[in-house]
């Protein structure tokens, strides 16, 4: 074969192996995801198919565990009519969560958490207590915070299952949500969180807040990217976090967001186990 035509098949070879790189740093997914949008459209319409008609907004429990709901819980946000935003926050407790569950409360805004088991749950028993208050959403992200997608699936199982049994044992309730450390997960991964009884949700806006202690940049990344059915990522252990948090808040809601956890935003579907959910 010529040098020139192996110089040219292994530069090709490069710049694939560069695309797939950039991809799963990216987030990019092979495999299929679901937007809340998505998710609520289809519980209506199995609701519908099964009544024979359409279905009301009351009477059902949206944002139960297991299959589709047809109608949202009295009271419930709507969030085909309402502009619904989900607040996440990775990788909790830390010492700064006191003082992000004191702007959460007097804000009235409910989030999800995504729990990190060593250092973090074992370390602030009593803060996942208070986390799961005020109607917060306790979830799963993993013991060790690994890429899953390396890890055998023995190894996956492991990482997921502690965690979801120390918060149990803490709160008494299960998590059913799981968000996968730097949103990589594949068929493996999924297949495994379908056993655990775990759905995935990954997000479309975040700050990149581990790599500054901006707050005032961390604020205008958040709302750059803010859009109806978002689910934002911040992370409440780095120092310009928590102090940023109010001004996000009041001005997504100067837009006219309503802050929402993640079942609410899916309701009245019910998080189903391995699906992955995606902005």
């Amino acid at each position: 074969m010529p040098r020139s035509m192996r110089t040219a098949r292994r530069g090709a070879a490069l710049a694939a192996a560069a695309v797939a790189l950039t991809l799963g740093l990216s987030g990019c997914t092979r495999y299929p995801t679901q937007t809340p949008k998505e998710a609520r459209d289809a519980a209506y319409a199995a609701a519908a198919d099964d009544k024979g008609g359409t279905t009301g907004t009351t009477g059902g429990t949206g944002g139960g565990e297991g299959g589709h709901k047809g109608a949202l819980a009295s009271g419930a946000v709507d969030c085909r009519v309402a502009k619904c935003i989900a607040l996440t926050f990775d990788a909790g407790p830390s010492q700064n969560t006191p003082a992000l569950l004191k702007v959460l409360h007097e804000k009235k805004v409910r989030v999800t958490f995504f729990l990190l088991g060593r250092n973090h749950v074992e370390k602030y028993p009593d803060l996942v207590r208070q986390m799961g208050q005020d109607g917060n959403v306790l979830g799963n992200h993993t013991w060790t915070h690994p890429r899953l997608t390396d890890l055998k699936p023995a190894e996956i199982r492991s990482e997921l299952d502690r965690l979801d049994t120390a918060v149990e044992k803490l709160t008494g309730k299960r998590p059913t949500l799981m968000r996968p450390p730097q949103g990589r997960t594949d068929k493996k991964v999924s297949k495994v969180c379908r056993e655990l009884g775990l759905a995935q949700v990954l997000w479309n806006d975040t700050a990149s807040d581990y790599a500054t202690t901006d707050s005032a940049l961390i604020h205008k990344r958040i709302l750059k990217d803010a859009h109806r059915d978002g689910i934002i990522l911040l992370h409440d252990l780095y120092k310009g976090t928590v102090p940023a948090v109010p001004g996000i808040i009041d001005a997504l809601r100067a837009q006219g967001y309503t802050f929402v956890t993640v079942p609410e935003l899916l309701a009245p579907a019910a998080p189903e186990p391995g699906k992955v959910y995606r902005p």
